[in-house]
């Protein structure tokens, strides 16, 4: 791409000859002029229109270059702004420079040339300003896709891949800090302990493939049942824990109770077929650190319970 084409331009000269040179020496080489006669009228112009380049003289009555700098400077730091000087005023340059200018020419001009040479290295700046902006912008753009692309990775992790729900080791994790917390802080939580009733019979019914689809349906049940700080994971094969931060025995005792009804009373494909007509869970609740002083002891003690609620009779709560 030729950088030094189809520039929008804007020249500024109260002096319409000057003005009208710097015009046509643009035009021919293939740029996109607008005049102004004043900065006054080159700044409205500008406020319609962002220009990439502004080719202005320094001097000129009402509003100086300088000011229309500035000026335009607070609209688009990014806009090219030449400078038109006589040698009688070359030291105003340097206080044009120090504003934000690029580049400057002296008039009259020696060299009609010095215009396009001018002008082409602010518009090779501004295309490299674009070039970079894009690139920081792709840039961003595959940060992002990254960061969300680890973010998926760190989730797949900890997340069983059947269900969805947390898996094991991110229970053990979860189910450690939690004991470390509650420790610290002097507080209770509760361990739930749940165990499919009669899976075996459903899989030999239906099929793994139906198996592995009511176990889905039932996580997601169980998953609204529960609280945005509460932690369920499927422990494996039909087994789930959940850990209830800041819940004694007798509020988990009925958060298990709620659920237990709730997949009693879910109508789960295939249900009927079950020995009791309907998919039941039966659970084991326990109490830290009432039932146990850290997260293996515990374990075991909402384990031994779901036990004594199967071999009881199944799709009941024991604490």
């Amino acid at each position: 791409m030729n950088v030094n084409k189809n520039t929008r331009v804007l020249v500024v000269d109260d002096e319409e000859s000057l003005r009208g040179i710097v015009t046509q020496v643009l035009s021919e080489d293939g740029h996109d002029v607008t005049e102004a006669s004043s900065a006054e009228e080159a700044l409205e112009i500008f406020q319609k229109g962002s220009y990439p380049l502004v080719i202005s003289d320094i001097k000129m009555s009402g509003m100086s270059g300088i000011e229309l700098l500035q000026e335009i400077k607070k609209l688009n730091t990014d806009t090219q702004f030449i400078i038109m000087t006589s040698y009688a005023s070359l030291d105003t340059v340097i206080t044009a420079m120090r504003h934000g200018a690029y580049d400057y020419l002296i008039k009259p001009f020696e060299d009609i040339d010095l215009v396009t040479a001018v002008a082409s290295r602010a518009i090779e700046k501004i295309q490299l300003i674009k070039e970079n902006q894009q690139l920081v912008k792709e840039l961003l753009l595959k940060n992002d896709d990254l960061k969300k692309a680890n973010e998926r990775l760190v989730e797949m992790a900890v997340r069983d891949g059947l269900t969805g729900l947390y898996n094991h080791r991110y229970f053990q994790e979860s189910l450690a800090l939690e004991v470390v917390r509650s420790l610290r802080y002097g507080h209770r939580f509760s361990l739930l302990f749940i165990d499919v009733d009669n899976f075996k019979h459903y899989n030999d019914a239906h099929g793994h493939l139906e198996g592995d689809r009511l176990l889905i349906k039932l996580s997601q049940t169980v998953k609204e049942q529960l609280r945005g700080s509460d932690i369920v994971a499927r422990y494996g094969g039909e087994e789930f824990v959940i850990i209830l931060p800041e819940t004694t025995r007798e509020d988990a005792t009925q958060i298990a109770e709620h659920i237990r009804t709730s997949v009693a009373e879910f109508p789960f494909k295939g249900r009927e077929i079950q020995t009791t007509g309907n998919i039941t869970i039966s659970m084991g609740v326990a109490t830290f650190p009432d039932d146990g002083s850290d997260g293996t002891s515990l374990i075991k003690h909402a384990d031994d319970l779901l036990y004594k609620a199967k071999n009881s009779g199944r799709n009941k709560v024991c604490t």
